[in-house]
């Protein structure tokens, strides 16, 4: 029997032959098919996180609470790099079917836990699948839709993004008040398996002929040096001292994993992140970008707001959720207008520009809190905080995909979300070191002696614990926390200036009209004499 999917070169004859302005059929059920696999995955990573302490105090596992969260992050971001190349190696059709396949898996298995290992082994499961589905969703429509036209369909992914940031906590809290915590998971496998058979039947991809040679001892490597980062920004000032031999432990780990992870790839036929794509500055100079301004800076803000909403204002953990909604708003109100002119221009080097200037004067704005200041004020600044996202999260990805040529699109696009998580995953852990540190200093200062005793350590704070205190002990943590966080803020500018200075040094390359036009100068053809000067045209 013939294999009725079309080889890579005839599927790109089709391509040409159907114009460079048409998309393929049933591409609307396709593309929906893929926002729901991008939602699932992206709502995994949030969605525990108001129904921890009731999952841990049901599972007896409170020692173990974190590794719920970490089991998954970790595991997509190492996935991520894998999943991109062999998806640009030997098709992404298959490789996303088994994702979404391993995604529902794990969310089958960490519903029916009945203990904390048999949780975390499934939350495990789950990031090696979601890992694919953020990855390959994004490499399909780069696969289907030209770069020119393609920016108004990466704005939607990435509004889905902010969505789940916010929707994911709120989901979780509902389902763990109004049903079971279990269906936090469970309500993954109708959606995951409806979206399995939607894109096994509608979707459409290039064979690849090559054979893929697995890259293992760089896969190997690389997940020993994320392992090392994560833990360390994980654990660190937490469930071990920053000075404690463990985390110094696991710092020297990460160093010595991620320079033989680096050599080794220049070695091996197939690298998982071929050195290559850092010949490319486009690549190089979005990376940072979204490392910086979105991973480090804006994903640790995130982190710390419904904190400071609960402390400072007295909000609970559902109303602190709701209260980031403004910043989705924003996300949506410039993403898809953005993504629109794009397509109509084929530029995008104004946006990146645009969106990190707003995010720096928002940060800077935030360092003016006070505990008087109005929530509505509050609201205002999350909101200006999504608009800078939405004009540049995904049209950064959009930049570095036009820079290469289809059999890299996966690998670029992996790569670059891939830094994006190590830097949120640092920035985060930054953030929470400093505030820590500051919020002890704060504490010590403002409360009177022989108080600190009668309110408690500063990690076992909880915002009903604070406004059940004496009126002037409230008032004092209170000002405590608002000291602590804000200033913190006000620290990050200078990191969000740098992000304007690289957008403002972002090369722009005007986006293809057709995928038939070959990518960026990093990656000739093969056999083809290297440039000279890779970088001189970029």
């Amino acid at each position: 029997m013939n294999d009725p999917t079309p080889s890579f070169a005839e599927a790109e004859e089709e391509t040409e032959g159907r114009g460079s302005s048409s998309l393929p059929p049933r591409f609307g059920l396709i593309f929906a098919g893929l926002m729901t696999a991008m939602l699932l995955s992206s709502l995994d990573q949030m969605v525990v996180s108001t129904a921890l302490p009731t999952i841990v105090g049901e599972l007896d596992g409170v020692r173990h609470m974190a590794w719920v969260t970490t089991a998954y992050i970790l595991a997509a971001t190492i996935g991520m790099p894998v999943y991109g190349r062999l998806g640009d190696l030997i098709g992404r059709k298959s490789l996303f079917l088994a994702a979404i396949a391993v995604f529902v898996a794990g969310s089958a298995l960490a519903g029916a836990a009945q203990d904390m290992t048999m949780l975390i082994a499934g939350r495990a499961v789950q990031g090696l699948g979601g890992g694919g589905l953020i990855i390959i969703s994004q490499a399909i429509v780069a696969d289907l839709v030209p770069p020119r036209q393609r920016a108004r369909y990466m704005a939607p992914i990435g509004a889905v993004f902010g969505l789940a940031s916010v929707l994911g906590p709120l989901l979780g809290g509902w389902f763990t008040d109004h049903a079971d915590w279990r269906w936090a998971f469970w309500i993954n496998l109708p959606l995951g398996l409806v979206t399995l058979a939607v894109c096994a039947f509608a979707l459409k991809l290039p064979r690849r002929a090559e054979k893929a040679v697995v890259d293992f001892p760089g896969i190997t490597l690389m997940a020993a040096a994320v392992t090392c980062t994560v833990l360390f920004a994980s654990w660190g000032g937490t469930e071990y001292a920053w000075s404690s031999p463990v985390i110094l432990g696991l710092a020297m780990g990460a160093v010595v994993a991620w320079v033989a992870f680096f050599l080794v790839e220049r070695r091996v036929a197939e690298p998982v992140i071929p050195p290559r794509i850092f010949g490319s500055r486009i690549f190089n100079i979005a990376t940072l970008i979204g490392l910086i301004s979105i991973g480090m800076g804006m994903f640790a803000i995130i982190g710390y707001m419904p904190t400071y909403l609960q402390m400072v204002y007295g909000k609970n953990a559902t109303e602190s959720g709701l209260l980031l909604l403004p910043m989705v708003v924003g996300v949506m109100a410039t993403a898809v207008p953005s993504g629109s002119i794009i397509s109509k221009t084929g530029r995008y080097k104004v946006w990146p520009v645009i969106g990190t200037a707003v995010i720096a004067l928002t940060v800077f704005l935030m360092s003016t809190l006070q505990p008087d200041t109005s929530i509505y004020v509050v609201c205002c600044y999350l909101f200006l905080l999504g608009a800078g996202v939405g004009t540049m999260m995904q049209t950064l990805v959009l930049a570095v995909q036009n820079d290469f040529p289809a059999s890299d699109v996966g690998t670029a696009t992996s790569t670059n979300n891939f830094f994006r998580e190590i830097g949120a995953t640092l920035g985060i852990a930054a953030v929470g070191a400093v505030f820590t540190h500051r919020l002890t200093e704060q504490l010590a200062a403002r409360l009177p002696a022989g108080a600190i005793a009668e309110v408690g350590k500063t990690d076992s704070l909880t915002p009903s614990a604070v406004h059940a205190l004496p009126a002037k002990l409230e008032e004092a943590v209170v000002l405590s926390y608002q000291h602590a966080l804000t200033p913190v803020f006000r620290y990050l500018a200078p990191l969000f200036a740098l992000g304007v200075v690289l957008a403002v040094l972002l090369p722009e390359k005007p986006l293809a009209d057709s995928n038939a036009e070959p990518g960026g100068e990093a990656t000739p053809p093969s056999g083809a004499a290297p440039e000279p000067d890779p970088l001189a045209r970029h």
